[in-house]
C-alpha cells in the first residue's frame, strides 16, 4: 500500500506537462550538480574553481564524464560517488515517471476515443434495428 509520499509524488506526476517534466529533471539534476560542486570545492584540492567544480558536477550527473576533471581525495571520490548513483538513480527514476505518465495519457485518450466509437456504432445499430422492426411490422 503507497504511503502518503508516494500517494503526493504520484499526484505531482500526474499533472505534469512535458515542459513541467523536463524543467523537473533539469531543476533536479543542477541542484544536485550545484550542492556536488560546493561539496568537490570544499573536500578536494584536485578541484580548482568554483566554474571547475560546477562543470565537472554537470559532466558527472549527466553522465557525460569526460575525464578532463576528476576528484583525487578520497572524500572527493566519496561525494563523486554518491551523485553518481543518486543522480542515475533519480533522474532515471524521475524520467521513466514522467514517460510513463505520458503513455498511460495517451493509452486513456485512445481508450476513450475508441470506447465513444463504440457506442457510436452502437447507436447506429439499435436505430438500423429499429427501422427493421419497424419494417418487419409493416409486412
Amino acid at each position: 500500500m503507497p504511503g502518503r509520499t508516494e500517494n503526493y509524488l504520484q499526484r505531482r506526476v500526474e499533472r505534469l506537462t512535458l515542459f513541467g517534466a523536463v524543467r523537473l529533471v533539469a531543476t533536479v539534476a543542477l541542484t544536485l550538480a550545484f550542492v556536488a560542486a560546493c561539496l568537490e570545492l570544499l573536500v578536494d584540492s584536485g578541484i580548482n574553481g568554483f566554474g571547475t567544480a560546477v562543470w565537472w558536477a554537470i559532466v558527472t550527473v549527466t553522465t557525460v564524464g569526460y575525464g578532463d576533471t576528476f576528484p583525487t581525495s578520497v572524500v572527493g571520490r566519496l561525494v563523486a560517488s554518491f551523485l553518481m548513483v543518486v543522480g542515475i538513480g533519480f533522474l532515471g527514476l524521475a524520467t521513466a515517471s514522467i514517460a510513463g505518465h505520458f503513455v498511460n495519457q495517451d493509452a486513456d485518450d485512445k481508450h476513450r476515443e475508441s470506447t465513444d466509437k463504440q457506442e457510436e456504432i452502437l447507436a447506429e445499430l439499435r436505430r438500423v434495428h429499429d427501422r427493421l422492426d419497424r419494417l418487419d411490422v409493416r409486412h
